[in-house]
């Protein structure tokens, strides 16, 4: 018989509160246990005594019997320090999603943009680079060559990365 050490769920909805029960692996979540060996309530504050109250002795008694605990159980007995600290690891836990990598590239290219902008002598460098970059494209020449001027030499920049994007 495969014993676990684990949270049954208990309370109505939206308002969990879970028992930190000894069960055979193979009943139900919720559904017949061996022992109780405790409680856990997640709507306490972190620093709340009454939030994980547990029965050490006997979870030490059904760890001696091989049971094996859930992994949210591990990470409240290692608080407890009943268990040594497991080491993790999640590789993917820093890296940001695929859009904010995505936000991440166009603001660099726009800020590598505005920098050539800013170390071009006069603001006639970017109109001229643009028209250069826009050959294909003669209709819109003008019209880049007009707002370059009007604008500033970092909106130019933007319009410059927008139009290369276009292009390709």
């Amino acid at each position: 018989m495969a014993m676990k050490i684990r949270l049954a769920r208990g309370g109505s909805k939206k308002r969990p509160f879970y028992s930190i029960v000894a069960a055979d692996s193979r009943m139900p979540r919720d559904g017949r246990f061996i022992e109780k060996l405790g409680t856990y309530n997640p709507l306490l504050p972190k620093d709340s005594e009454d939030r994980v109250k547990m029965n050490l002795e006997r979870v030490q008694y059904w760890l001696g019997e091989g049971a094996q605990p859930s992994d949210r159980i591990s990470r409240m007995l290692e608080a407890a320090g009943v268990l040594e600290k497991k080491e993790r690891s999640n590789p993917n836990k820093a890296q940001p999603g695929k859009k904010a990598t995505d936000r991440a590239e166009e603001k660099a290219a726009k800020a590598a943009a505005a920098a050539e902008a800013a170390s071009a002598p006069a603001e006639e460098a970017p109109a001229e680079e643009a028209a250069a970059e826009a050959a294909p494209a003669e209709e819109a020449a003008p019209a880049e060559e007009a707002a370059a001027e009007e604008a500033p030499a970092e909106e130019a920049a933007a319009e410059e990365a927008t139009e290369e994007k276009a292009a390709e």
